[in-house]
């Protein structure tokens, strides 16, 4: 088993809000893989006393050791006890009902001799690359479907979509998201590789168009996780970003099977 992650901050000046993960248990019997990318709230809407970072470092670590310790629970399950637990160690402090309370995307897999699992919430992405060598990409694509004219009316990470009916949902400090994360399961003889990545990474083949999912994952396969993240940032000092941000937290995690 080859495994890799490779993760760098937007702005060196401040805390990388992404988490990443991968366990593999001293059985080698299986192994789970988290993904996490902190969502950065503007300034002045910060709508908790907890940083983002600290968020997803109590989120990330929880499915960490769920996914690892509850084979018996759906990544459904898990992810929302890893919620409810997060908003536990702070409900008594933070307003959790705020629109900027802290929130991530995730990306979640599980594996085990007869199956791999998967879950992803939001924009960030889970590669799939089949026995044949054939790759998949596992999107939530809710933010692309919108209408551009909505987004542009509102602003993409305004609170009028964020976490409501017919805008996009991350996992914040309500369990009940759970119900709109893509899943699926899949038999492990036929799964060779998983990459997962935030969006800061995916801009690789999202916005720069270097090429589709397939040469992403040859890239990684070839080169290594860091050498995705370093090509992200060469590109992005290239020229200014089509939109948002000129460069955003990025973090690769490569899984060999």
């Amino acid at each position: 088993m080859r495994i890799e992650i490779a993760t760098a901050p937007g702005d060196p000046a401040r805390p990388n809000e992404d988490f990443a993960s991968v366990a593999v248990p001293a059985s080698g019997q299986g192994g789970t893989l988290v993904v996490l990318d902190g969502v950065t709230p503007p300034a002045g809407e910060y709508g908790c006393r907890h940083s983002v970072p600290w968020f997803t470092a109590r989120l990330g670590g929880a499915l960490g050791e769920l996914s690892v310790s509850r084979a018996d629970l759906t990544l459904r399950e898990l992810l929302g006890d890893a919620i409810r637990r997060t908003a536990d160690a702070h409900r008594d402090t933070c307003d959790l009902s705020h629109v900027r309370t802290p929130q991530a995307t995730v990306v979640l897999a599980r594996w085990d001799d007869e199956r791999v699992e998967y879950l992803v919430l939001s924009d960030s992405v889970l590669l799939v690359e089949d026995a044949d060598g054939a790759v998949s990409a596992v999107l939530d694509d809710r933010l692309d479907r919108m209408p551009r004219e909505t987004l542009r009316s509102v602003g993409a990470t305004d609170g009028e979509l964020r976490n409501k009916e017919g805008g996009f949902f991350t996992a914040a400090a309500d369990p009940d998201v759970v119900r709109r994360a893509v899943v699926g399961e899949l038999p492990r003889e036929r799964v060779r590789t998983l990459a997962a990545m935030t969006d800061g990474a995916s801009r690789w083949v999202e916005r720069f168009r270097f090429g589709g999912w397939g040469e992403c994952l040859s890239l990684l396969h070839k080169e290594g996780a860091q050498a995705l993240v370093d090509a992200v940032r060469e590109a992005e000092r290239g020229g200014p970003p089509s939109r948002g941000k000129r460069h955003d937290d990025a973090t690769v995690t490569y899984v060999a099977l």
